[in-house]
C-alpha cells in the first residue's frame, strides 16, 4: 500500500503544480495592475467599473450621485419614456395622478424671481389663513425666498409637507411695503382632473379632462351626473392637450359607453403576455350621441379613451392627430425613495393598431423635434399633410383606420393662423401677455371681484381697451410697437388677455366656457349633433369601374 503511495505521489505533484500555474495565469491576466475582467457582463462591468472609481480614482467621488446621474442616461437609450426620478422629486410626479397632497393650498407662477400667487384654493389652509391671490411670498419659514432660489421645484417642496405641519409664509400684499407673516397649517388639497362641466346648448354636455388619475373616472360619473340632471342629451368630451395617465381610469371611463364585451384596449410585451380590457356592459350611457376632441397635445390614456371610441364606431373624434404614446410604464420603486418608470409593453387599439409613433432608440432630441416637424411639414393646417407611417387598419364597422403614430380624428379641424403675426408670437414666447395680464388683474382685483360669472367679467373687459394697454406695456419692456401687425393680430390678443384675466379672477371653468364661445372644434361638434352624424356609418361600397371593350 505505502509502495502504491510512493508510486502516485510524482503525479500528484504534478498535478498541483499545473493548477497553481493556472491559477496564478487567471490572476495575473486578469487582476494585474487596471486589467480587471471577471466576467465580461454589462451588469459586472458597471459594478467592477464603479468599484474600481471608489477604490483607485485620484479624487474623492460620491458614488451615489456619481450612479443618480448614470441611470437616466442609460434608460435614455431605451425609449423616450422610460425616466428616472430620484427620491425627493417622486413624490411631486405622482400627485397629480393621486389627485390630491397636503400642502398650503395655492397657486402661483415665478415672474421677475419672485413668487406670485395666482389663485387660492377656496376653503383650503392658506385660504384660512388669510392669504389672498395677488400676494407674493417673500419668505418661507424666515429664509429669503426671491432670486435665484425661487424655482417652482423649491417652492413645492418648501410649500407642501406632512398634514397638519406649519410653515409660515412672509407676504407682500400689492400696495403694501411692509411683509406680513402668516402661519399655515397644511392640509389635503384635492387637484380635480374634470376642469370643466357646464351645458353648451339646451341640449349638449360639455365635460373638459386634463389627466387621467385615480380620481378621474370618480370625478366624470359626477359631472355625467350632473349634466344629466340639467337635459343632457348630447355629450362633447374634451381631451385636448390632456397627456395622459392611469391605463385603469381610461379603461373605466371608456366602460361607461360601450356594450358589453367590446374590446377597448390590449396590452403586449416581450414579457408582459397579452392583456385584453374588455367592457362588462354595465355602462350607463351606452346609447348618448358622443364626440371626443383630441389635438396633438393628447396622449398616452388619452388617446387610449379616443382610440377605443373610434375603433368600436361608438362616437366621433374631431380636432388634430394626436401625440402618439403607445408605450405602457411601470414604477419600479427603489430603496433609497427614487423610482423608474419603464416601459414594459405597447398597448394595441381595438383594431389591432399600435399608435406609438416612431422612435430611434437613444436619439431623444428627434423624438421630440416630432412636433416641431408636423408644424413646419403643415399638419397643424391640412389634414393631406398628415404623414401616416404604420399600416391600414378597419373599425368593426370597416372604417380604415392608421397606425403608427398617433390618433388621426374623423374630423379634422386646422389651427387658424388668419390673423397670426411675428409681433403676436413674440408677446406669446417672450411671456409678455400673461404679464400684463396679471399685473392688470392686480391692479384691479377689488373691481374685477365684484363680477361672479364669466359672460359679465368678459362684457366689462371687452370695454377696456387692453389691447391698446398691453401695447403700450409691451413697448416698455422691450417689445416694439408695431401697429399693422397690432391691428391684424387685434382678435387673438383680446382672447388671450381677456382669458388670462377670467382664468385669474374666477377659475379654470370660467376660462374653459369663455374660450370655448368661439372654438372652431367646439363649432363642429356641435354641428355634427344637429345632423345627427354623432354614430358612424358604415362606408359604402366603392362602384365597381365600368369595362370598355378592346
Amino acid at each position: 500500500m505505502n509502495q502504491n503511495k510512493n508510486r502516485f505521489m510524482p503525479l500528484l505533484m504534478a498535478l498541483c503544480v499545473i493548477i497553481g500555474i493556472a491559477i496564478g495565469t487567471f490572476y495575473t491576466n486578469h487582476f494585474s495592475g487596471n486589467r480587471l475582467n471577471i466576467i465580461n457582463s454589462g451588469s459586472n462591468r458597471l459594478n467592477n467599473l464603479l468599484h474600481i472609481i471608489d477604490d483607485q480614482y485620484v479624487d474623492t467621488v460620491n458614488i451615489d450621485s456619481l450612479v443618480e446621474k448614470a441611470i437616466p442616461q442609460i434608460l435614455a437609450e431605451l425609449d423616450p419614456h422610460s425616466v428616472y426620478i430620484n427620491a425627493k422629486d417622486v413624490q411631486i410626479a405622482n400627485d397629480d395622478l393621486r389627485g390630491s397632497f397636503s400642502g398650503v393650498g395655492i397657486e402661483f407662477n415665478i415672474r421677475k424671481d419672485t413668487l406670485h400667487i395666482q389663485n387660492v384654493i377656496k376653503g383650503g389652509p392658506a385660504e384660512r389663513a388669510g392669504i389672498m391671490a395677488g400676494d407674493k411670498i417673500v419668505t418661507i419659514d424666515d429664509k429669503p425666498f426671491v432670486g435665484k432660489v425661487a424655482t417652482n421645484e423649491e417652492a413645492m417642496h418648501r410649500l407642501k409637507g406632512p398634514k397638519d405641519t406649519k410653515v409660515k409664509i412672509g407676504i407682500l400684499r400689492y400696495g403694501e411695503q411692509k411683509v406680513k407673516n402668516f402661519v399655515v397649517t397644511r392640509g389635503d388639497i384635492t387637484t380635480k382632473s374634470v376642469s370643466a362641466t357646464y351645458m353648451l346648448n339646451d341640449t349638449t354636455g360639455y365635460i373638459r379632462i386634463k389627466n387621467f388619475g385615480e380620481r378621474t373616472y370618480a370625478e366624470m360619473l359626477a359631472a355625467l351626473l350632473d349634466l344629466s340632471t340639467e337635459g343632457c342629451e348630447n355629450l362633447i368630451i374634451d381631451l385636448r392637450d390632456n397627456n395622459g395617465g392611469y391605463l385603469q381610469a381610461a379603461t373605466q371611463m371608456v366602460n361607461e359607453f360601450l356594450p358589453k364585451n367590446r374590446l377597448i384596449v390590449y396590452t403586449q410585451g416581450r414579457k408582459s403576455p397579452r392583456t385584453d380590457y374588455r367592457s362588462d356592459g354595465r355602462g350607463g350611457f351606452q346609447q348618448i350621441p358622443l364626440v371626443v376632441l383630441i389635438n396633438e397635445g393628447s396622449a398616452s390614456a388619452a388617446e387610449i379613451f379616443a382610440g377605443a371610441i373610434q375603433d368600436n364606431d361608438r362616437g366621433t373624434v374631431i380636432g388634430r392627430r394626436s401625440f402618439g404614446k403607445g408605450l405602457v410604464q411601470q414604477q419600479i420603486g427603489f430603496s433609497d425613495g427614487s423610482m423608474i418608470r419603464l416601459t414594459i409593453a405597447r398597448y394595441y387599439t381595438p383594431s389591432g393598431r399600435c399608435i406609438q409613433k416612431p422612435y430611434t432608440m437613444g436619439d431623444e432630441a428627434g423624438y421630440e423635434q416630432d412636433m416641431l416637424s408636423r408644424y413646419e411639414h403643415g399638419e397643424f393646417f391640412s389634414q393631406d399633410s398628415i404623414k401616416h407611417t404604420g399600416p391600414a387598419y378597419h373599425t368593426s364597422i370597416g372604417r380604415t383606420v392608421y397606425g403608427g403614430g398617433g390618433i388621426t380624428p374623423d374630423i379634422f379641424i386646422p389651427e387658424d393662423t388668419m390673423n397670426v403675426t411675428s409681433y403676436y408670437k413674440e408677446a406669446v414666447m417672450r411671456g409678455l401677455i400673461l404679464q400684463f395680464a396679471f399685473n392688470y388683474t392686480d391692479a384691479n382685483r377689488l373691481r374685477l371681484k365684484k363680477f361672479e360669472d364669466m359672460p359679465h367679467l368678459a362684457s366689462y373687459l371687452k370695454q377696456q381697451n387692453l389691447v391698446e394697454q398691453f401695447a403700450n406695456f409691451a413697448d416698455k419692456n422691450g417689445l416694439k410697437r408695431r401697429n399693422l401687425m397690432l391691428n391684424k393680430s387685434h382678435s387673438l390678443f383680446e382672447r388671450f388677455i381677456d382669458s388670462r384675466i377670467i382664468y385669474n379672477i374666477l377659475d379654470e371653468q370660467a376660462w374653459n366656457e369663455f374660450l370655448n364661445r368661439d372654438d372652431p372644434t367646439i363649432k363642429a361638434a356641435l354641428e355634427v349633433f344637429s345632423k345627427h352624424e354623432a354614430f358612424p356609418q358604415k362606408p359604402k361600397p366603392a362602384k365597381p369601374k365600368n369595362k370598355k371593350a378592346a
